[in-house]
């Protein structure tokens, strides 16, 4: 199946959305570092970010191909879900560990848009990739329990109502394996803000809106426990494959963009009385990030067909995310590449794009620890790391 082929209908909604939000938007947010409260708004409102959510609470109950697509058209219409994507993502955490009272509870509103769940509270300053060493703690007292720690790169915390955030409930020295004794919380952070939770904007190369997050004897209720405790390792999971798959997606839009971008420059600008695309040294790269580009879709099908079936698929969705942003990146190197000094302008939105492409080669998981997964875990060689 070739790129843009399923979900024509959705896809062709979402690129109508889209076009209401053209370079001269993100470039006016990115001068004063501003959320894309318009652009989440007609998303929420044309019910894209509720597309994993069930039926039953006001949903679309599609499954995440579905919600790549949509992703994947935004990116490759300009646009950047960065500020929204959360919503989608973490879903596989909440829909598939959380109890009936917290489906019943936020799931309309989260689909209504009554509230926002975009915090995603995992990585830390110290520990990074190496999650069973976070040191955040959450220690049950009584009918509550209270989270110190810190966290960083917690994006959109300022425009969220609600995190799941993971802690450590069982210290790590008194647990059999590493990954036992972590625990995941859906946190409301309307009322826990200024008592207990401290956010910090934190500036970044791309208008990401990120932040710390800071926690000094956080009280929350007991029932903000998702699943069992310290189980939440496997738990988080669930909602980390899905990251990796829908990043995966954007990469895909991002290629795609640059891709048409490039050509389109490529046959109209015309040097030494010829068109820059008849020169094999523009052509060349262009198409081989298209190549790419081809090639990473069928890794990200894939990924997504397991999610969906409840099979594993952290190796596919790991390799899927490494394959799109490398092959987005490929494809941006070319972009930038073919339109020479007018790429450098912000005008063109090649530059925007550019960096936001490259993000995705560190994050949500960088380059060498999915290469270290692969060397592991599929190839069976020792522990890197």
């Amino acid at each position: 199946m070739s790129v843009g082929a399923d979900y024509p209908e959705l896809r062709e909604a979402v690129r109508r959305v889209c076009a209401d939000f053209p370079g001269s938007y993100w470039q006016a947010l990115e001068e004063r570092q501003a959320y894309p409260e318009e652009f989440v708004r007609a998303l929420t409102e044309g019910g894209y970010l509720a597309v994993l959510i069930p039926e039953t609470f006001g949903g679309s109950g599609l499954p995440i191909r579905a919600a790549a697509v949509i992703l994947e058209e935004i990116h490759a219409s300009g646009c950047n879900a960065g500020a929204c994507h959360a919503q989608m993502y973490t879903m596989g955490t909440l829909l598939r560990h959380g109890s009936q009272a917290q489906r019943d509870e936020y799931l309309p509103q989260i689909a209504s848009g009554a509230l926002r769940l975009q915090a995603f509270g995992v990585t830390e300053p110290t520990t990074g990739s190496d999650t069973t060493k976070l040191r955040t703690t959450a220690v049950r007292d009584g009918d509550d329990y209270i989270v110190n720690g810190q966290k960083v790169w917690t994006s959109r915390a300022r425009y969220s109502d609600l995190m799941i955030l993971l802690a450590r409930t069982t210290p790590v020295d008194q647990v059999e394996r590493k990954t036992d004794g972590l625990s995941v919380f859906l946190v409301d952070m309307r009322k826990v803000l200024g008592n207990g939770l401290e956010i910090r904007p934190l500036r970044a190369m791309v208008n990401h809106n990120t932040t710390e997050t800071f926690f000094d004897d956080m009280r929350i209720p007991a029932s903000s426990l998702i699943g069992e405790e310290g189980k939440g390792f496997r738990y988080i999971l669930d909602g980390m494959n899905a990251e990796r798959i829908l990043v995966a997606a954007e990469s895909q839009g991002d290629g795609r963009w640059f891709t048409e971008k490039s050509t389109a420059y490529a046959r109209e600008r015309v040097v030494f009385g010829r068109p820059i695309g008849q020169n094999q040294g523009v052509q060349f790269p262009i198409a081989r990030g298209h190549v790419q580009l081809l090639a990473a879709e069928l890794m990200l099908q894939k990924a997504c067909a397991l999610y969906d079936a409840g099979q594993p698929c952290g190796a596919e969705a790991n390799m899927a995310k490494l394959l799109n942003s490398e092959a987005a990146w490929a494809a941006g190197e070319a972009c930038l590449q073919t339109h020479g000094g007018f790429g450098y302008a912000v005008e063109y939105d090649v530059e925007r794009k550019w960096r936001e492409a490259r993000l995705y080669q560190i994050a949500p998981i960088s380059t060498n620890l999915i290469l270290a997964f692969v060397g592991q875990h599929m190839l069976e060689m020792p522990r890197s790391y």
